[in-house]
């Protein structure tokens, strides 16, 4: 011990034999666990996997993938990636509207705002909800029948930085895009996206990805408006073990 001039004591000082290491950022502290576990032949927890295992990434799906039935494109998009610049989404969960659904926006028919979901199959669908949320929609089937299928939730995969800075939170937690708003937010989405081709390089694509194993499904949400047999339709999917998904969840049963 010292003393001061005042006469108080104060602890010795020791130097450090070694400099101090500098503490990695959490998202590559995430990643490095991640291979670790992965190496080790163990499974990453979750949250690790989604942000920090990069998915596959194939090819721009062609156009005539597209242009099936919206309740049978709905599952077949989980698991695909959605990508503009150097943001890269894995889609976790989607619901399907088709038409003659009281649920779906062609049921007004053709007018200026729904227009693009009665275009080609493949082609995006943006609208704005509730004036403040950008809802991304992937058209289904061929050019005139109206039906689509939205993106309701995703994982992140890559972009990671840019995707927090749009949505203007510093976090890892699914809460980050586990919503159709969060998605659209996280791509910088605006309607002036509607009618573009999503099966063309450049701009926003949707590209091919690992089919998941297991899938739940259950009713759409949202839709109080819809008659009863549309309200109770199970056109809600999500892959099946990912935190990645919106609330509720308790709707959601094994397919």
């Amino acid at each position: 011990m010292t003393t001061t001039t005042s006469g108080a004591s104060t602890p010795p000082r020791f130097k450090r034999s070694s400099p101090r290491k500098k503490r990695q950022p959490r998202t590559r502290r995430v990643a490095v666990a991640a291979r670790e576990a992965a190496a080790a032949g163990k499974t990453p927890h979750p949250a690790c996997t989604a942000v920090s295992l990069q998915s596959p990434i194939g090819p721009a799906l062609p156009r005539d993938f597209f242009e099936v039935d919206a309740l049978d494109l709905a599952p077949r998009l989980l698991g695909k990636l959605l990508r503009r610049d150097e943001v890269v989404l894995r889609i976790t969960e989607v619901e399907a509207y088709r038409p003659n659904d009281s649920a779906c926006h062609g049921r007004f028919g053709i007018t200026a705002r729904t227009a693009p979901v009665f275009g080609p199959g493949g082609h995006a669908y943006v609208y704005l909800c509730y004036g403040l949320h950008m809802m991304l929609n992937v058209v289904a089937d061929k050019e005139g029948v109206g039906a689509a299928v939205l993106i309701r939730s995703c994982a992140p995969v890559s972009g990671l930085a840019t995707i927090q800075q749009r949505r203007g939170q510093q976090t890892e937690k699914p809460l980050l895009l586990t919503g159709p708003g969060k998605v659209g937010q996280a791509l910088g989405l605006s309607t002036d996206w509607s009618n573009h081709p999503l099966y063309t390089p450049g701009g926003l694509e949707v590209l091919d990805g690992p089919e998941p194993e297991n899938v739940l499904v259950g009713p759409r949400v949202g839709i109080e408006y819809a008659s009863p047999e549309h309200l109770a339709a199970p056109w809600r999917f999500a892959i099946a073990g990912t935190p990645w998904i919106s609330a509720p969840k308790n709707t959601l049963r094994p397919r």
